[in-house]
């Protein structure tokens, strides 16, 4: 029976199901705390649900550009790209709006929400997005947050 459960932890671990930052709530900051999390689902659900859905799946088409030239508002789950982003960037383009991004050739309907959200509400936004997403992709926004973390 031990070595049966030593393979299987081995087996779990080469599969990345096994990851420490989400059974040691000190690794990574993970889990968040709740009242952070809920403050978060609530300005979500408030002010990015309507575009982003309500569960993050984005608007339909998301990837294609419009007649206008911009681009739907993506998803904020794991199918997205959002978790490719660090900390920091998020934390910009919730604040100042996808025009931030300065893109040559890109237009973002993505509002500026800094004189509406704290910036304690944009980070419990960027919080609750997390719970949004598996292991692998925290775990790889952790590490691209590492140079680019929220103010």
């Amino acid at each position: 029976i031990a070595v049966l459960g030593i393979g299987l932890a081995v087996a779990l671990f080469a599969r990345g199901a096994f990851d420490a930052s989400e059974t040691d709530p000190g690794a990574g900051g993970w889990p968040p705390p709740a009242d952070v999390v809920a403050l978060g689902r609530a300005v979500y659900a408030g002010n990015c649900a309507s575009c982003h859905g309500a569960a993050g799946e984005g608007e339909p088409g998301w990837q294609s550009r419009r007649t206008d030239g911009s681009y739907p508002a993506p998803p904020h789950d794991a199918t997205g790209h959002t978790w490719h982003h660090a900390d920091g960037l998020l934390f910009a383009i919730i604040r100042d709006g996808g025009a931030r991004l300065n893109i040559p050739g890109f237009r973002s309907g993505m509002p500026a929400w800094g004189d509406a959200l704290t910036d304690d509400e944009i980070r419990a936004v960027i919080t609750y997005m997390k719970t949004l997403w598996g292991p692998r992709e925290r775990s790889f926004q952790a590490e691209v947050s590492a140079s680019d973390p929220m103010p």
